[in-house]
């Protein structure tokens, strides 16, 4: 980086509005990622659940068939969605809702973080979550021992109990740092749905390089926020994987052990 570069980003960084729109951004991705990770989940959870189904052979043929219907349909979403970019998926949501009539943009127009795009860009990023978490949560399910599912089992629970009471709390457990891991992509992948008019921090950006003629100045001060983000979110996922796993937090940059001799 140049002299000028870093003047251009001291100029940015000392109008108010230019500030307020950064900050406008990064709260927009925050709670767009953050939302997205819960609520993808959610649903991963009952994708998990649905591609897990067991048909068994003493099932009727009525059950047998909308299990075999369930089971399909949760393992074709996956493959499709965890296929195809967000940035394709948004622009095919975007369409078909205008299709449909049902024009985003025009909701809570005056909104500058809960705009309409806003919770048309958090259904997409959740639906796309989704896909992801229905693999890590079945990753987690497999490593759940057979002895702790067959010993509910053996004490009366159904196998719907045993999965929501007994297999998911470990697999949740389990999974928590590839959970973590998702909502870090979440935080750097959100910057897609700016394709299609929602108001995250890249959008800012391309507004504030597009008025200030400061391009190379704008992404670099975003690229530092979206830095920034990532090493909070990995602090704090750092700080309740050590919670659940009853450890110390310590920084061992700034951890120097004491040297203790024997004297005579």
């Amino acid at each position: 980086m140049t002299l000028s570069t870093f003047s251009d980003i001291g100029v940015l960084l000392s109008k108010g509005d230019y500030v307020r729109w950064f900050l406008i951004g990064t709260v927009s991705t925050v709670l767009l990622s953050l939302f997205g990770t819960i609520f993808g989940l959610v649903l991963g959870v009952f994708l998990a659940f649905g591609k897990r189904i067991q048909i068994n052979t003493r099932d009727k043929w009525y059950t047998k068939t909308w299990k075999s219907i369930i089971r399909t349909l949760c393992i074709i979403y996956s493959v499709i969605v965890r296929g195809t970019p967000m940035m394709v998926q948004a622009m095919i949501f975007q369409y078909a809702c205008l299709n449909l009539g049902l024009n985003w943009s025009m909701m809570l127009a005056n909104n500058e973080i809960f705009s309409g795009w806003f919770f048309g860009g958090l259904i997409v990023l959740t639906f796309n979550t989704a896909a992801y978490m229905g693999e890590i949560v079945q990753s987690g399910l497999n490593g759940v021992g057979k002895d702790q599912t067959e010993g509910a089992r053996s004490l009366g629970m159904s196998q719907f109990k045993t999965l929501f009471l007994v297999e998911l709390p470990q697999a949740l457990k389990n999974a928590i740092p590839t959970i973590g891991n998702e909502w870090i992509v979440n935080i750097k992948d959100s910057s897609v749905l700016n394709i299609v008019g929602v108001t995250e921090l890249f959008f800012r950006a391309k507004n504030i390089q597009g008025q200030s003629y400061r391009v190379l100045a704008t992404y670099i001060i975003i690229a530092a926020i979206y830095l920034f983000l990532t090493l909070i979110t990995t602090l704090i996922l750092k700080l309740v994987s050590m919670k659940l796993n009853h450890k110390k937090f310590n920084f061992k940059f700034f951890h120097f052990r004491k040297e203790t001799t024997n004297e005579q």
